[in-house]
């Protein structure tokens, strides 16, 4: 093998191994419906779960901002679409924007009934009808198999061709091979056919590269 060849090759590795990285984050919006959703064409990442999954430190952990979504003791308190914008370095010279978008929590809400499906009607609005969604980001606590909720929304997105990506929270809570273990339960329990999931620790940044990553192909498309 020649030396250029070897050259070539060395720097493709690098390429793949390096990380991208989130280098600002600020909260821009609230919205129950389409004409308070911000404007621009930069692309969505949605992020979905069951209340008390630990999505605002998820999110937190993968901005590094400790503070952008606030956390809460109480399930089911956020009841709008926040949006986030925040900046990626793509690599010394590329710098990307993109919104994130984070869900109310699904299976639980301080509300009655008839404020649920109100809420579950303007949610799927915005999955169904936002024209910059790119992906759906699906939190399941991986300390526990998926609920009836955690199905039901799984099947409804890859019914209606939404890209997927389930994230395992709380991973620190468990042993290597519970990790692994309890991956394959959400897998099996969700019926996924494809795809991958990703173990994440908001307290340890576990997973975090695999999900940056994840991003970085969507910031490129």
């Amino acid at each position: 093998m020649s030396e250029t060849i070897i050259k070539e090759e060395v720097v493709k590795e690098e390429v793949v191994k390096k990380e991208i990285n989130i280098t600002s984050g600020q909260y821009v919006a609230s919205a129950v419906r389409i004409n308070q959703y911000p404007e621009g064409e930069l692309h969505e990442i949605a992020f979905m779960g069951r209340s008390n999954v630990g999505k605002s430190s998820l999110i937190n952990s993968l901005s590094r901002r400790n503070g952008l979504a606030r956390t809460s003791g109480s399930p089911g308190k956020t009841q709008t679409l926040n949006f986030y914008k925040l900046m990626a370095k793509m690599s010394e010279t590329d710098r990307r924007e993109f919104f994130l978008v984070d869900l109310p929590g699904y299976g639980y809400a301080r509300t009655g009934r008839s404020n649920r499906q109100q809420w579950a009607k303007f949610i799927e609005e915005y999955l169904l009808k936002s024209p910059r969604l790119q992906l759906a980001c699906q939190l399941i606590d991986i300390r526990h198999a998926p609920m009836e909720s955690d199905i039901s929304t799984y099947k409804w997105l890859v019914e209606n061709d939404i890209p997927v990506q389930v994230i395992a929270t709380k991973a620190d809570k468990l042993t290597r091979m519970g990790v692994k273990n309890n991956v394959a339960a959400i897998r099996k329990g969700l019926g996924m056919k494809g795809g991958n999931i990703i173990a994440y620790s908001s307290e340890k940044g576990l997973g975090r590269p695999e999900l940056l990553d994840v991003i970085g192909q969507i910031l490129l498309k």
